[in-house]
């Protein structure tokens, strides 16, 4: 039983069979040719996904920051318009003083001039 034990334990290593092909053979070339086709092709592949997976990442960065910027710009908008309509009504109040202030009082020391017809 040693020895049974010694021979299952041993393992023989056998070189790799010798594919029998013929390079010259044209349907070996051929088919040598359309793997390599292939390869190149699945390379290409490879290259153009990665090429539009950046430019979609950069695109995607773009627009997350236009979109950011047009937030920035709308709150913006609407601070200005508030100053605006702030603006408008101080406008309104001066106009309102003067007419009371200045204007009422001349109008009222005018002489009424007689209609002409």
């Amino acid at each position: 039983m040693d020895q049974q034990s010694q021979e299952t334990s041993e393992v023989l290593t056998f070189a790799p069979r010798q594919k029998m092909c013929n390079e010259s053979d044209p349907i070996d070339q051929v088919g040598q040719a359309l793997v390599g086709m292939l390869k190149d092709a699945a390379a290409l592949s490879q290259q153009n996904v990665e090429r539009a997976m950046t430019m979609a990442h950069q695109l995607s960065m773009q627009l997350r920051a236009s979109e950011d910027r047009i937030q920035q710009l709308e709150s913006e908008i609407e601070n200005l318009e508030s100053r605006a309509s702030r603006a408008e009504g101080w406008l309104q109040a001066i106009k309102q003083e003067i007419e009371d202030k200045l204007l009422g009082p001349i109008e009222a020391r005018r002489p009424e001039l007689p209609a002409l017809h």
